[in-house]
């Protein structure tokens, strides 16, 4: 059953720039009370990824859930349905932002992973059904995901990612931007360093305490909501 809330009515009181920057309605497939938990952390990059950063993807993911954070991500193809399939392996809770309604997918190929997310964790759109599936619904979603979570974590982009609309409004919004270290460290790209000069922090395997200590906690038992 989809449920259609504002912004304030599904994540709680926002600030005068997260209300201006928020779409008018969403609409939500599955479990409302995952949006009562913190820390929800996106993690999100490239659909065309590399065999290192889907490990990368899956292993935070895993991370997040044995702490227990709620992963966030875009139901695209590479990074996106690594984290979500790493955290539902783990016996955690995931939520899905698309570009599409929420009676589409895309892309098809994870048309079965959207349904059991809608039966079993949640899924969340901005464009109701009807609404024409076009490319720049995807950087919109982007930028949404940065409004309902916590933090983000970029794991791998290219210069034209649609990560990296989610990036620069996580930062625009004052969220937690986290990029990691192997794409800071990637000399060919520049939007890493670009964002660490507005305040992105890097990820490493030798910060990951800080990273988590740096999460909110939880507004919601845990255990009431994934019992």
């Amino acid at each position: 059953m989809t449920q259609e809330f504002t912004p304030e009515e599904l994540l709680g009181p926002l600030n005068d720039v997260e209300k201006r920057r928020s779409p008018k309605k969403l609409f939500v497939a599955g479990d409302c009370k995952l949006f009562d938990i913190h820390p929800r952390v996106s993690v999100v990059g490239s659909r065309k990824a590399s065999a290192d950063g889907l490990k990368r993807a899956a292993k935070i993911s895993r991370l997040l859930v044995e702490r227990g954070a709620v992963v966030v991500s875009g139901l695209a193809e590479g990074i996106d349905a690594a984290a979500h399939h790493a955290a539902i392996e783990a016996g955690g809770k995931t939520i899905g932002v698309i570009g599409t309604p929420l009676d589409k997918s895309y892309p098809r190929s994870n048309e079965a992973l959207q349904a059991v997310m809608m039966r079993e964790h949640a899924v969340l759109s901005q464009f109701p059904s009807g609404y024409p599936t076009m490319l720049k619904n995807f950087p919109i979603r982007n930028a949404t995901m940065a409004l309902i979570v916590s933090a983000s974590v970029i794991v791998e982009a290219g210069e034209s990612s649609g990560a990296l609309a989610q990036g620069w409004e996580a930062l625009r919004l004052g969220r937690m931007l986290f990029i990691m270290e192997s794409v800071v460290n990637n000399q060919s790209l520049k939007w890493p360093k670009e964002m660490l000069g507005y305040g992105a922090q890097v990820l490493a395997s030798d910060n990951l305490d800080a990273f988590f200590d740096a999460l909110p906690s939880g507004r919601l038992s845990v255990d009431a909501v994934f019992a």
